[in-house]
């Protein structure tokens, strides 16, 4: 599985981005795909995720403001972000998960996003 991210790029605080995450290769395997996010000094977190049922989950720092989907004929996932704060500001790194025996996670390359005041 191959993950490419777009979509970063520097807003004011309130204003709206939009990630991008296209996978290809194996991407039948995949169960879950979400977004995670690094701030400087602080540890990798999940803020957003998409089972291939189509459930979701957020972090409670992002819920309402946030919103994950995803296009299957494109093999593409979205993080559609809105209302942004500046502690949004972080890399923000796409995550396929298989549930497989071990479990594995593919990341793609991470894209910054900061959000200034």
């Amino acid at each position: 599985v191959q993950l490419q991210a777009s979509g970063g790029g520097l807003v004011q605080a309130g204003g709206s981005l939009r990630l991008s995450c296209a996978a290809s290769g194996s991407i039948f395997s995949i169960n879950r795909m979400g977004w995670y996010r690094q701030a400087p000094g602080k540890q990798r977190e999940l803020v957003a995720a998409i089972t291939s049922g189509g459930s979701t989950n957020y972090a409670d720092s992002v819920k309402g403001r946030f919103t994950i989907s995803r296009d299957n004929a494109k093999n593409t996932v979205y993080l559609q972000m809105n209302s942004l704060k500046p502690e949004d500001t972080a890399v923000y790194y796409c995550n396929a998960l298989v549930l497989d025996a071990p479990p594995f996670s593919y990341w793609g390359q991470g894209t910054q996003v900061t959000v200034s005041s």
